[in-house]
């Protein structure tokens, strides 16, 4: 059994949030289909959590129109990494909720983590589970390393960057507190976990995250995550 041992009382879990279409990408197949290194994107996230934890739940959340086409890649590639799959929702919020209404355990720390971003270091993970024990909830972050202005219609200025973080995932919580904040109606507002919790009044713990942990949206992301994951 592969992965990293650290003390945990409470069982984990690990949302994989994949039911995008991808537009932005302008690619035939939603990106987390296309092929990065010999397999899927997907594959390579799965992977990674797995190879983490591998006593870990993996809920795979799709969009319902891609669940034959990746019952279709898991007969192409050889890659046997148990996981549930979910159909997701309308928007992200809704995709999560219907896998935390999956999990039946209520004692329980649950990573809810971007199909796209293969390059979460295992630093990075064990930091936001151990958090997430203690404290209740982790989201990885990293420093903005350039100048940055804030636009308000025609006007602009500066920004202290030093005050601001780059979000990234897998964000942690505690499975009772996930539960209640995500009872509350969906708002636009909601552009990550961590909003909801927070509008739901949880205060958010941060950690650091990595910096190769990027989100995929660009032909240019997938080239470059192609090539970080060819030196592995």
């Amino acid at each position: 059994m592969g992965g990293v041992s650290f003390y945990r009382s409470m069982k984990r879990y690990a949302i994989l949030v994949a039911a995008g279409t991808g537009k932005r990408m302008g690619a035939p197949v939603p990106k987390q289909f296309l092929p990065v290194a010999g397999k899927p994107l997907l594959f390579h996230t799965l992977q990674r959590l797995h190879e983490f934890d591998g006593e870990m739940r993996l809920l795979l959340v799709l969009h319902g129109d891609y669940i034959e086409t990746w019952k279709q890649l898991l007969e192409e590639y050889p890659v046997a990494i148990p996981h549930d799959v979910i159909r997701g929702g309308d928007e992200r919020f809704h995709s999560v909720k219907c896998a935390i209404d999956s999990i039946q355990d209520e004692d329980a720390i649950v990573g809810i983590h971007d199909g796209v971003r293969p390059l979460v270091s295992v630093d990075t993970l064990v930091r936001c589970y151990k958090t997430a024990e203690s404290n209740g909830n982790a989201v990885p972050v990293i420093a903005a390393n350039d100048s940055m202005r804030e636009v308000n219609g025609d006007h602009n200025h500066a920004i202290d960057r030093s005050r601001i973080r780059i979000v990234q995932t897998p964000q942690c919580f505690r499975l009772k507190e996930l539960r209640n904040a995500f009872a509350q109606p969906y708002q636009t507002t909601f552009t990550d976990d961590a909003s909801v919790m927070e509008s739901a009044g949880y205060s958010i713990h941060l950690v650091e995250g990595n910096r190769e942990n990027i989100k995929v949206t660009t032909p240019e992301d997938l080239s470059w995550v192609e090539w970080m994951l060819s030196r592995v």
